[in-house]
């Protein structure tokens, strides 16, 4: 038993100092040190985790934060995937997606995508009641997955690179601005002019 108990001692720190980590269990690094997150639904479920993730990864969050995570839409679906033999039951297809953005000052967009997580379940038109509890499990999953992927992506993103979207896209806004301006101006001098009043001679 001793032995055994050892055995396992030893091959749980071989992995540990090989970088490996149970999923969910590891120190995520961010370079990214503060950030704000806002969400359509302020109180929603999916909001609440990436708060959590980002403040257990010692990621500021707050209000006053140069950049700003923004999920702009959450959508979930649900679609047959197959037939099984039994008339009274199918397999479908459930998706979850999150849309993104990070914005930075003057709520310039400087990034966006889209993450996607889908899972498969059988409806057995026979037990209504467990088929709806396996799919409402699934959905807690999904959205769970969903937040680590999301977490992973932030990991990979650098103030160093959000600096740098933030002047291209400063720049763009600049670029669109004059030239929205200059176009007024054409507009303006290419405007005829009303020709003067002229009376009937006497």
């Amino acid at each position: 038993m001793m032995k055994r108990n050892l055995l396992v001692l030893g091959l749980a720190m071989l992995l540990s100092a090989c970088g490996f980590h149970l999923r969910g269990t590891g120190d995520a690094t961010f370079a990214l040190q503060e950030l704000d997150v806002t969400a359509r639904n302020q109180y929603g479920e999916t909001v609440k985790q990436v708060r959590e993730q980002l403040e257990n990864s010692n990621v500021k969050v707050h209000a006053g934060a140069p950049y700003t995570l923004v999920l702009a839409r959450e959508d979930q679906g649900q679609r047959t995937a197959s037939y099984t033999q039994s008339v009274r039951s199918a397999e479908y297809e459930l998706t979850q997606t999150l849309d993104y953005e990070i914005r930075g000052a003057n709520n310039l967009l400087l990034m966006n995508d889209r993450l996607t997580v889908q899972k498969y379940y059988v409806h057995d038109g026979n037990n209504l009641v467990g088929s709806d509890q396996e799919a409402a499990q699934l959905r807690q999953e999904m959205r769970r997955e969903v937040v680590q992927q999301l977490v992973m992506r932030l990991q990979l993103v650098s103030p160093a690179q959000l600096d740098q979207l933030q002047q291209t896209a400063e720049a763009k806004a600049k670029a669109e601005a004059e030239a929205m301006e200059a176009a007024r101006q054409s507009r303006q001098v290419q405007q005829p002019q009303q020709s003067p009043l002229q009376l009937p001679i006497q």
